[in-house]
């Protein structure tokens, strides 16, 4: 009998109505599971039809020297010329008036009162590198260390300038360096998180979070804060009442053939952090406090560490951790020290020698001990290690009176150790002041690039298309690793 169209009483409507809305209902909800198990839907429009882990380990652009990294973030802005950068003609300068173009804190200056290096250097070795008396420990491994005299940044100002050299832009909203690691290699330990930052026990740095945010990433890429002491996550202990099973069966109900294919389809990436996130919360439950539990560690490596003074325990213990996290396939892992404000941190203003001689003393056994532990590990090969800070000081004084610099953006040093990187090797250089790079200028993006390249991957292939661009850490023009220290 041909549809006439006519009304069949259905609540006033036809029966062609009906079945349309009833197969857009429950019936298709059905039949889109069923559907989606067969794979019907991977054959339609690309999707894959299981949930895919967003953290999952990824192939790189090419073979890598590095997998994984160590910053070690010296918050503040250590001195420069007081600890790598040796100016031997500013000896027996101090006090003197000299012209010098600035920009710090206190503006732009065109002038100065000197305060040359309080601390004597001396030559280590095969490379003859001078290093300054505050670090003795870390001098021993000079040969194994390409030293960045000629960094510079877009911005002297702290909040700005610690986000430029963790995300490479001097906004907020931007994806951190491990970040992008995180995106672009996934993780190697599926029960850790990919980037891991360990803050200073005076607190975190100026701008907080933004420092290892994800930016316009899912949230699964943005940094995971360990502590050193008690639970190594906040808020990971499941609510009481929720045991271990039950959480699993939460997450793999949300795990349904719905959101595993939804989660795998463009424009749902969320979802499939959300996912990722539970699951990985899951896991670290019983993961996160082995990896901290050093009574593993015997008592000599202790010692190596630090650990067992106070002076260097809390920096040591984090190196130690940063090791350990290495061991286990966490692909970023960030330290910092210094928190706070003014002599909390690198940021001597006032008494230079009270300040740098505090946080070199925290740091300098730890470090040391980290790169000889990697090398005797066999590991130092396949861990990138970085020191540096979020810009240097200058050669004047800041004030009448004291020996405290201000901040400097025109010209500082940053070092690089294992992952493929020459050691023994100084590049780039800044004036006999240290006021400004000279020779070889860099800028953060190219140690940005370096960092990346050593990971294998491309900094100007690596992209996430985000407000209708495709974003890269290192912006839209081209930028070349720092060939001339790469292995």
């Amino acid at each position: 009998m041909a549809n006439t169209g006519k009304r069949s009483g259905f609540c006033g409507r036809t029966r062609r109505e009906f079945l349309w809305q009833t197969g857009g209902g429950f019936g298709a909800a059905a039949l889109a599971s069923m559907l989606s198990g067969d794979g019907f839907f991977a054959e339609t429009d690309g999707a894959e039809s299981a949930y895919r882990n967003p953290l999952a380990a990824k192939p790189p652009h090419f073979a890598p020297k590095a997998k994984s990294v160590i910053f070690l973030f010296m918050y503040g802005g250590p001195s420069h010329i007081d600890t790598f950068d040796y100016k031997p003609t500013m000896k027996g300068m101090d006090g003197e008036t000299v012209e010098v173009k600035t920009f710090g804190r206190g503006g732009h200056k065109t002038g100065g009162r000197i305060v040359e290096p309080r601390w004597d250097f001396k030559q280590y070795g095969q490379c003859g590198k001078p290093v300054s008396s505050l670090f003795p420990n870390l001098a021993e491994h000079v040969d194994d260390i390409a030293f960045l005299h000629s960094m510079t940044a877009d911005s002297p100002i702290h909040g700005s300038a610690m986000l430029m050299m963790n995300s490479g832009k001097i906004l907020s909203g931007s994806p951190a360096l491990g970040s992008w690691v995180n995106y672009g290699l996934g993780s190697e330990n599926e029960n850790l998180p990919g980037f891991v930052v360990m803050l200073d026990p005076t607190g975190g740095p100026i701008s907080g979070a933004k420092n290892w945010s994800s930016g316009y990433m899912p949230a699964t890429y943005q940094g995971t804060v360990f502590r050193t002491e008690g639970a190594p996550i906040l808020d990971l202990a499941p609510p009481q009442g929720i045991s271990p099973e039950l959480q699993r069966d939460l997450i793999d109900s949300i795990q349904g053939a719905n959101s595993r294919h939804l989660a795998t389809r463009r424009g749902n990436d969320d979802l499939a952090s959300r996912i990722a996130s539970y699951e990985l919360a899951f896991k670290m439950q019983s993961t996160a406090p082995e990896a901290v539990d050093l009574s593993t560690e015997d008592e000599k490596t202790l010692r190596m560490y630090g650990v067992d003074n106070e002076q260097t325990r809390d920096f040591g213990t984090r190196c130690l951790l940063a090791r350990r996290l290495v061991q286990r396939g966490v692909r970023f892992i960030q330290l910092y020290s210094g928190g706070a404000h003014n002599d909390d941190n690198w940021d001597a203003h006032g008494d230079l020698e009270l300040n740098h001689n505090r946080h070199a003393g925290r740091t300098d056994l730890p470090i040391a001990a980290l790169l000889s532990d990697l090398k005797q590990r066999g590991m130092l090969d396949e861990t990138l290690v970085v020191w540096g800070g979020e810009f240097g000081r200058q050669p004047t004084a800041e004030y009448a009176k004291g020996s405290g610099r201000d901040h400097n953006s025109y010209g500082f040093t940053m070092w690089m150790a294992g992952g493929g990187i020459k050691g023994g090797v100084s590049f780039g250089s800044t004036d006999e002041l240290g006021s400004r790079a000279v020779d070889h200028p860099l800028h953060v993006k190219h140690l940005h690039a370096t960092v990346l390249h050593q990971l294998g991957l491309n900094p100007n292939r690596l992209s996430y298309f985000y407000s209708g661009l495709d974003q890269k850490l290192v912006g839209v023009e081209e930028v070349e690793p720092i060939r001339e220290i790469i292995a």
